[in-house]
């Protein structure tokens, strides 16, 4: 039983507020959101960085349930939220196929290489010149959370098997 203290201490070090592993639906997304935002009413946050970590929450909840499919057998990810004196943290890991890792890495790159005024021309690029595909809007989403938070995307890729790595995210938002 210790685990649980342990798991209850790691939180509290790393100023976690919200922590879901596990299938990702569209259903349990939405009960995160709502936990999210029920806990950042409560603590009296403004509304403008409200609208931030929710919008960057939503983009990497979609991002989640958009590639669950893609690896075989493996339905599992993670999603958590930290609260820390100056800013949130949102952090997302999710199993995706191996060969997606190349062009992944070359998208956050490019997007993390852009000022303000990059990302907003490139997000105009992306609506007009782009067909928006079954699963979803084309990478208008990594491009959003850029965007919205104001800071570079942190990403890593942990290899799972042959055929499949983990993909890491973390977003930072300025509180205030």
């Amino acid at each position: 039983m210790k685990y649980i203290f342990d798991l209850h201490k790691t939180m509290l070090d790393n100023h976690l507020i919200l922590v879901y592993e596990g299938e990702f639906t569209q259903e349990i997304t939405k009960s995160v959101l709502a936990m999210a935002e029920r806990n950042m009413d409560s603590s009296g946050e403004e509304s403008t960085t409200k609208r931030k970590v929710f919008n960057v929450m939503v983009e990497c909840l979609q991002n989640i349930v958009k590639h669950a499919d893609d690896v075989k057998n493996n339905h599992s990810a993670i999603f958590m939220v930290g609260k820390q004196e100056n800013e949130y943290i949102i952090v997302s890991g999710n199993p995706i196929q191996k060969d997606s890792v190349d062009d992944l890495t070359e998208r956050l790159d490019h997007i993390n290489s852009l000022d303000k005024d990059g990302l907003k021309n490139l997000y105009k690029d992306i609506i007009k010149n782009t067909e928006i595909s079954d699963k979803g809007g084309a990478g208008l989403g990594f491009v959003d959370m850029a965007r919205k938070s104001g800071n570079p995307l942190e990403y890593e890729f942990v290899e799972i098997d042959g055929t499949s790595s983990f993909f890491c995210l973390r977003s930072s938002i300025a509180r205030g």
